[in-house]
């Protein structure tokens, strides 16, 4: 099983939201870069227009825990953003996960 580092820096979410590629669906936006780690490294932003801290929270949650079962599936290598819309307040457990799995899809990052 392999272990996703964290992205904590500013300058490294800034450099995947001008350099990196993008897909966006309803709920989500997953941002994406090949780095030279060899390693994944993931980053969620859950903006306050989502909701109070507890919205926010359990959307941050939902996210992670989805990722952690795609996980096996995802490529090494890469910088991830994901980047929570409003709607994901409202969104549950499987339609995230659906929406997640989709737009790795789309950015070719599942093996």
């Amino acid at each position: 099983m392999k272990k996703t580092v964290s992205i904590r820096q500013n300058h490294e979410f800034r450099s995947l939201y001008y350099k990196g590629g993008s897909k966006a669906s309803g709920l989500l936006v997953v941002y994406f870069k090949k780095n030279r780690y060899g390693q994944s490294r993931l980053g969620i932003t859950v903006s306050k227009k989502v909701g109070n801290a507890v919205t926010r929270n359990r959307v941050r949650r939902l996210i992670k825990e989805n990722y952690r079962l795609m996980e096996p599936e995802i490529r090494d290598g890469y910088d991830v953003v994901i980047v929570a819309r409003t709607r994901m307040a409202e969104a549950d457990f499987h339609s995230s996960g659906a929406s997640l799995r989709m737009l790795f899809g789309k950015c070719g990052l599942l093996a």
